[in-house]
């Protein structure tokens, strides 16, 4: 049986942004990585949505502003043309507003053009196994916005009495702050100098002893005690 070609394994990547010089530099610097793969790009929103659907990538970095249209705004057409594609926002807007439209809409994550080429490669890479990624800038927006029900987010689960009963251990707390600061299980790992598997399990434990369902309901909770 042939080899398959390393292209074939790599996660396929469509930019829009208007700035073509932007565009050839994130070309560039995306290629550096072997399992990130550009198979388009687009300066408007228009140009895009002829293009996704016959490129079908798996992750659309999308920047807000756009001539004729705002990021935010076509992330619904973009999931409509190419169900298969995640969106990512990779803008410099920190407004709280787009923040919250882009979540609300369907993006899979919001990043500011001012993140390190690796992390936004992790953050590339942890979008195509479908985890949700904000910059840790937009984390105390991202919080305010479901404070303020401006992002519509699912009720806690109530927890049994018996797990209501029992605290979180000093790890825990310690890991809780890392989530409610932004950070993925990797970057926690290494913060804390724990394996990647050991902050899963305490990610678990901790959402199971709050009686919470995600990683943005655990923020929350930390942001109301100021944790």
């Amino acid at each position: 049986m042939p080899e398959r070609s390393p292209l074939a394994e790599a996660i396929t990547l469509f930019l829009i942004d208007d700035h073509t010089l932007l565009r050839r530099g994130l070309v560039a610097l995306l290629s550096q990585q072997p399992d990130l793969h550009v198979v388009g790009e687009a300066g408007d929103a228009g140009e895009a949505l002829r293009l996704v659907p016959q490129l079908r990538p798996q992750i659309i970095l999308l920047d807000n502003h756009l001539p004729g249209v705002r990021g935010v705004d076509a992330i619904a057409g973009l999931r409509e043309a190419s169900p298969h594609s995640r969106v990512l926002m990779l803008t410099v807007s920190e407004d709280g507003a787009d923040l919250a439209a882009a979540l609300q809409r369907g993006a899979q994550g919001y990043l500011l053009k001012t993140i390190d080429g690796e992390l936004l490669a992790e953050a590339i890479r942890r979008a195509a196994r479908g985890e949700p990624v904000v910059s840790p800038e937009m984390m105390g927006k991202l919080v305010a916005a479901f404070q303020t029900q401006g992002v519509p987010e699912p009720a806690p689960a109530p927890a049994p009495a018996d797990e209501l009963a029992a605290p979180l251990s000093p790890r825990e707390e310690e890991v809780l702050r890392e989530i409610a600061r932004g950070a993925s299980n990797k970057e926690i790992a290494r913060t804390l100098d724990i394996a990647e598997t050991t902050v899963k399990i305490h990610v678990q434990h901790i959402l199971r002893k709050l009686g919470l369902t995600s990683r943005v309901q655990a923020a929350v909770y930390a942001s109301d005690r100021k944790l």
